[in-house]
């Protein structure tokens, strides 16, 4: 099934600002993440949907390739795309210079062929030698825990054809991932090319990545804070039981080692825990009595040293 319009996606106009794109991203997210729907396979499509739409349109060179029709909805170029550049070759004015970038889907031997077609009155010549396929180029968004723990996921080419993607575990952003034998098929006999995968990831609504570390704000009650206690933080590979020490302010960080992203080796990055205070919702008399009592007997200046 084909990739939906990315604006149609996220709810926004073609002319919505990157603000106007990320607010809705971060609605939509909230609302179907994997992690607040479990078990819940519409949510975890529609999900994987929405990011895929985000990271199309967050990136300024792939919207604007989108916009003008050069790649469809899920990143990938259009089949004629390539093509249309010849077009512009016998379109373009007397005199004019041509100019060939390589990268931008031309493929060298396909303008040998091309020219050939010129050369002999459009009677194919040669074309005996054997030649390998090109290697095609994709672009497939994973969630963020995917790229953490690995997985198998499966990548839709077209109606009759897909690929199965190995995610290692740890990939970065960015990361080109190269199945062997997967791309354009060769000539006369010639081998395959390979499919080229750039994996894109997901941003999570509470995990975020920094080199091999993971870092979470995890807000904690008043209670927590002041008195400590053992809480249950989430990690990329489960929940896990953490310490919070007595009086731990707003700011604090604690470390859980070797929770964070796997590395070469067999190693892990580490979680970092900014801890947050967090008062309950409404009001509460009994809470406020108290203040009203204690502050006087302990006054202290959180602001110290920030006024002239």
């Amino acid at each position: 099934m084909a990739a939906r319009n990315p604006y149609e996606v996220l709810g926004v106009k073609p002319e919505a600002s990157e603000e106007q794109i990320h607010a809705a991203y971060r609605k939509l997210a909230k609302k179907y993440h994997p992690d607040l729907n479990p078990g819940n396979k519409q949510a975890e499509a529609r999900f994987k949907e929405i990011a895929s739409a985000h990271d199309l349109l967050s990136d300024k060179e792939k919207r604007a390739r989108f916009d003008r029709g050069e790649i469809d909805a899920s990143g990938v170029e259009r089949p004629e795309h390539a093509y249309s550049r010849y077009r512009g070759f016998a379109e373009a004015a007397p005199g004019e210079r041509y100019e060939f970038h390589s990268g931008e889907g031309i493929d060298p031997e396909d303008l040998d062929d091309l020219f050939g077609l010129f050369r002999s009155g459009g009677r194919r010549e040669g074309g005996s030698a054997r030649r390998r396929g090109r290697d095609v180029h994709y672009a497939l968004t994973v969630d963020f825990l995917t790229a953490i723990n690995g997985a198998r996921q499966r990548m839709q080419l077209a109606p009759e054809r897909s690929l199965e993607v190995t995610i290692p575990p740890g990939v970065r952003d960015g990361q080109i991932l190269r199945l062997q034998g997967q791309g354009s098929p060769g000539r006369n006999g010639g081998p395959p090319g390979d499919a080229l995968i750039e994996i894109h990831v997901a941003p999570h609504p509470f995990f975020r990545r920094e080199g091999d570390d993971i870092h979470l704000e995890l807000p904690v009650t008043l209670g927590e804070a002041v008195l400590g206690g053992k809480v249950t933080v989430p990690t990329p590979s489960g929940p896990v039981s953490m310490t919070i020490p007595a009086n731990a302010n707003t700011g604090r960080v604690l470390r859980l080692r070797g929770k964070g992203a796997p590395r070469a080796g067999g190693t892990h990055g580490d979680e970092y825990v900014t801890l947050k205070v967090m008062l309950p919702e409404g009001s509460d008399p009994e809470l406020a009595r108290f203040a009203r009592d204690w502050a006087p007997k302990h006054p202290y200046d959180p602001r110290r040293g920030m006024l002239p």
